[in-house]
Parts: C-alpha cells; sequence; structure tokens
C-alpha cells in the first residue's frame, strides 16, 4: 500500500494539486497550445521516469509495463474507446445543459496543431494507464480487486478534477470500461490505445 500511494503522489500528485485548484475556481475554460502539449510531455517523462527508478528500486517487475503494440490490440482501444465514450456520455447526460448536452468546460484547441496532439497523446495513454492500472490496480489486488479498482478510479478522479461535474462523471466511466477490459485481459496496450484516441479525437472534431 505504501508504494500505490508513493506512486500515486510521484506521478499524480501535481495535477491533483492543479485540478483541485481548477475546482475551486469554479472550472474556468482553459485554453490549449502546442506549448502546453511539450510542457506535458516533458512532466509525465520526467515524473514517469523517476516512477519507475523508485519500482525498479522496490524490486518491481518494470519490464512488464511496457504495452506492446499490436493491429489487434489497437482494434480492441478503438472499440474500448467507442463504448466508453458512448456510456460516458449517457452517464453526464444528467448534467445537460438548455441544448441537451452534457454541460462540460469549455476547452479551446485552436492553438494546437495536430502533430503535437498525437504525440502528447501516445505519451499521456502511456503514462496515466501504465500507472494506474500496470501498477496501482495491479499492485494493490492482494487487498482485494474492488479496493484496488477504487484506489485507481479514485486517483483518475481526482486529477479531472478541473473538467466539471459531467467531464468527471464521464472520466469515471471511461475509466472503469479500461479497468474492467484490463481485470479481465491483463493487457496494457488496447487501453493505452484508447485513452490515446480520448486525447486525440476531441482535438481533431474539434476542427473538424
Amino acid at each position: 500500500m505504501r508504494d500505490a500511494i508513493i506512486v500515486a503522489a510521484i506521478c499524480f500528485g501535481l495535477f491533483v494539486f492543479w485540478s483541485t485548484q481548477a475546482m475551486l475556481a469554479g472550472f474556468p475554460a482553459a485554453e490549449f497550445s502546442d506549448a502546453d502539449n511539450v510542457f506535458g510531455m516533458a512532466l509525465e517523462i520526467a515524473l514517469g521516469g523517476c516512477a519507475l527508478w523508485y519500482l525498479h528500486v522496490r524490486k518491481f517487475d518494470t519490464r512488464s509495463l511496457y504495452p506492446r503494440p499490436q493491429w489487434g490490440g489497437a482494434a480492441q482501444g478503438a472499440g474500448l474507446y467507442a463504448v466508453a465514450l458512448l456510456l460516458g456520455w449517457l452517464a453526464a447526460m444528467p448534467f445537460a445543459g438548455d441544448d441537451g448536452e452534457p454541460a462540460m468546460v469549455a476547452f479551446s484547441f485552436a492553438n494546437v496543431s495536430l502533430a503535437s496532439t498525437v504525440a502528447f497523446a501516445m505519451v499521456n495513454g502511456v503514462f496515466e494507464e501504465v500507472f494506474l492500472l500496470g501498477v496501482l490496480l495491479r499492485g494493490l489486488k492482494g487487498h482485494g480487486v474492488v479496493f484496488a479498482a477504487g484506489f485507481s478510479l479514485l486517483v483518475r478522479l481526482l486529477y479531472h478534477l478541473y473538467q466539471g461535474p459531467a467531464g468527471v462523471i464521464a472520466v469515471l466511466v471511461f475509466g472503469l470500461v479500461l479497468t474492467v477490459f484490463y481485470l479481465r485481459t491483463g493487457r496494457l496496450w488496447p487501453v493505452v490505445f484508447a485513452h490515446i484516441l480520448g486525447d486525440i479525437v476531441p482535438v481533431a472534431w474539434s476542427d473538424a
């Protein structure tokens, strides 16, 4: 349990702090840029490196954390993304605005290129799912599957608070779909690919 808390603090503590600040500020709109993506990638690579070093010292099997890309797994990931997107949208509908759509925090991607979006999505998808599922969920299964899944989902929820109530519900459903798949298969690549799509599609759709 101690290792899980330390890894969660290393990887997600700063993001939880920033997300909590945004929540306390009333969920302000956010504008993203290529510079933000570069900063995000650099930060996650640095934090991930620190966490991997800690896990190595603690004799954790870090080699098992590296996703193995396969076309079949990518297809499964696309299916996972589609299911999670639909279920998340349905779950967020109680927060619908006057237009009948879930009231989400406004994000602007006008200053973000597709190239930096794809690069960030690849880093972010690996970073989040490797540590949320490959480390926290798997590492805590000895305390019970429900506890392990709950802890992982709680961390995921806390650093997405900035997205507002509807966004958090959608993220929670998304995380639950990926968690169930990982528990059943133990495979990281499909959930990583689903997350990558989850980062790319909203930006590409906003430009459509």
